[in-house]
């Protein structure tokens, strides 16, 4: 398997937190980590495997610092390229947009042509919508720090060992 890149925002407090479980889970050697506040497209160009960090912000956003870089990422090929995508939100606040940055995002990653991979079932969850949704899967890997915290160290050591043999 060829190294892995994880970007995430590092001003980010929980984001943050998340990502340093996934790279300690996957492996301190096997990760690259990218501040995802001064992403380029050469990081795209260079690596096959990406990590994503996509915490919903207000009323079902990405946040800024995607915002910014989506136009760049649509013009990209990423044919034969492994993106994995997770993503903190709020069920019970937002129960009607529960995590839609991982949907957003990946609806993106798929128009590039990216190969997702890191789906996780939605069975443990409780919320009215969301754009990560499909069928009886998410998208990727949902997490809920203010309601169900407890459960994301299991839910990031479970999806990294899946993420492991889904890269190849």
């Amino acid at each position: 398997m060829s190294k892995t890149v994880i970007i995430y925002s590092f001003h980010t407090q929980k984001s943050k937190k998340v990502a340093e479980k996934v790279i300690e889970a996957f492996g301190k050697d096997e990760v690259q980590a990218i501040n995802a506040e001064e992403l380029t497209s050469k990081v795209f160009q260079e690596n096959d495997n990406f990590i994503l960090s996509a915490p919903t912000w207000f009323d079902g956003e990405l946040p800024n610092y995607w915002d910014e870089f989506v136009p760049d990422l649509e013009e990209m090929d990423l044919k034969n390229k492994n993106f994995a995508v997770f993503g903190l939100g709020d069920q019970k606040g937002y129960p009607e947009n529960f995590c839609d940055a991982i949907g957003i995002l990946v609806e993106i990653l798929e128009k590039c042509g990216a190969n997702i991979v890191g789906k996780t079932p939605a069975a443990g969850y409780t919320f009215e919508s969301s754009r990560a949704q499909r069928g009886d899967f998410f998208v990727g890997l949902p997490l809920d720090q203010e309601n169900q915290g407890k459960l994301t160290g299991g839910r990031v050591t479970k999806w990294v060992a899946q993420l492991k043999t889904e890269m190849k």
